[in-house]
């Protein structure tokens, strides 16, 4: 037993340096990630089963010989560790890089999210109270080809009969795995709670799809929402899109590139644009290297399983597989968050997009970085996750307020007002 408990002391303690100090080896890569991400984002559930069991260990003969002693002060240091990420994480603050000010994410009449999510995460599955949920609609079919989305929606009739905003959410999954059943379900349960429409949206991955397919897809699902958007009460004429990761990378496209002929081959003449983006941790250039060792475009990955092409002779494609390929002063509002301790994608690859696109738009972008945020933190409705969606729900309700009134190019007197409440 008291091997049993110095193992478990050591693993506890590897978990919260490996939570501060990720691994960004090719070989440890992923699973520090995937170590990071569910100690981080699942901190207070991980402390109440690291005192459990240096308890359990303990009572249980863990401390008859010097090992399981070891172990104890190394679990007490692991669990320290763990206290430290999560007093992190309650002193959320979304900080606006470049604006001089924090954006307060704890206005006293914002809409809350429901603490009982934080403390069982497995009920963002279900939808919440008042949120209806419609799935596997199919959205695009063609031969053998059949894609679905799932709508969430509020169960109550909009105030006077009106048409609610759309939101669609785009997964990640490195453009290979990945489903609308998996991911951005906390923020759509919460932004259908305050009105609004969400449209999870599935597409084709590869490696049985090449690029530019999963773009493609994307843009006959807006061809759909046009036709269809007032059968689920939603107005055809609002939808913003989000998505984290290789979703982030679609939903920066999908904002970037309304009208471009070639990713909507047949359907050219539909209106394709959006009224604003909320890309979470996204790669938006493949080309230049930036903060990664090598391009992106120029990882094997990318070469054979997404584009299919060599980067070396056709480094063209992978320019106009970039969103920084599409920046023009016409873009919509874009809030792009990531998370400052992101193994995966750094955080330099959003702080350069965001410089990139606000030397052109007209319109406002704004960046949020979560200090001790790893990747796909949003997955889980944890503390931090939260207090983003309720971020993003203000904001971008603060964008269709200024659309039905005809305001474009502002910052939302939401998040104006939280910064000068600070």
């Amino acid at each position: 037993m008291p091997y049993v408990l110095l193992a478990f002391g050591a693993l506890s303690l590897l978990l919260a340096v490996n939570a501060h100090v990720p691994r960004r080896s090719a070989l440890l890569l992923v699973p520090s990630f995937f170590a990071g991400w569910l100690t981080i984002e699942m901190a207070p559930h991980l402390l109440v089963l690291e005192i459990a069991g240096l308890g359990l260990l303990a009572a249980g003969g863990g401390l008859d010989a010097w090992p399981g002693w070891a172990g104890l002060l190394l679990g007490l240091g692991g669990a320290a560790g763990t206290v430290a990420t999560i007093i992190a994480a309650r002193r959320t603050v979304v900080t606006l890089r470049d604006s001089g000010v924090p954006f307060d994410l704890d206005p006293e009449d914002a809409p809350r999210y429901p603490r009982s999510h934080l403390v069982v995460p497995p009920l963002c599955l279900i939808p919440r109270r008042g949120v209806k949920v419609q799935r596997n609609i199919v959205f695009r079919e063609e031969g053998r080809l059949r894609l679905k989305l799932d709508v969430y929606r509020s169960a109550a009739d909009a105030p006077g009969g009106g048409l609610r905003p759309g939101l669609m959410q785009v997964h990640g999954g490195a453009w290979i795995i990945g489903d609308k059943r998996e991911q951005g379900l906390p923020l759509l349960n919460h932004m259908a709670v305050q009105g609004w429409v969400g449209f999870n949206v599935n597409y084709r991955l590869s490696p049985r799809a090449t690029w530019p397919d999963h773009l493609l897809d994307l843009k006959h699902f807006i061809a759909w929402y046009r036709e269809h958007a007032e059968e689920y009460g939603a107005d055809p004429d609002f939808l913003c899109v989000t998505g984290g990761s290789a979703g982030g990378h679609l939903a920066a496209m999908v904002a970037l590139t309304a009208g471009v002929p070639e990713f909507q081959p047949g359907f050219e003449d539909v209106d394709t644009g959006v009224r604003g983006a909320v890309p979470f941790y996204g790669v938006y250039d493949l080309v230049e290297p930036g903060p990664w060792p090598v391009p992106m475009g120029a990882t094997p990955f990318m070469q054979k399983m997404v584009l299919k092409k060599s980067f070396r002779d056709e480094r063209e494609a992978f320019a106009k597989a970039s969103p920084v390929t599409y920046l023009n002063e016409d873009a919509p509002p874009f809030f792009v968050i990531h998370g400052s301790r992101d193994s995966l994608i750094p955080a330099g690859e959003a702080r350069r997009f965001v410089e990139k696109l606000r030397d052109v738009s007209k319109a406002p972008v704004l960046y949020a970085e979560m200090k001790g945020g790893q990747h796909a933190f949003d997955v889980f409705p944890s503390y931090r996750t939260a207090r983003v969606v309720e971020a993003v729900e203000r904001y971008l309700t603060g964008l269709h307020r200024q659309y039905r009134e005809g305001v474009r190019g502002a910052v939302p007197d939401e998040v104006a007002d939280s910064l000068e409440r600070r």
